[in-house]
């Protein structure tokens, strides 16, 4: 069993959680509570990553991944 390390972005609104891995596309979840969603997403990241091996796709992971502010006027 090999282990990996994702970037995770978790957001909180008046609904729950909305948890996504930006290095995985289409890999998202949500929960009641960020506990929740931080073991929602780790499944839904080791379900994707298991299609990915079982499907014989190569698991392509970037090198980093940047959080950054933009300003806009409006």
């Amino acid at each position: 069993m090999k282990n990996y390390r994702f970037s995770i972005i978790i957001e909180h609104d008046k609904h729950g959680y909305f948890v996504f891995c930006p290095e995985l596309q289409g890999c998202y979840t949500q929960g009641d509570s960020y506990e929740e969603a931080l073991k929602n997403i780790k499944d839904a990241i080791r379900l994707h990553l298991q299609d990915r091996l079982e499907s014989k796709e190569e698991l392509l992971k970037r090198d980093s991944i940047s959080l950054s502010t933009v300003e806009v006027a409006v």
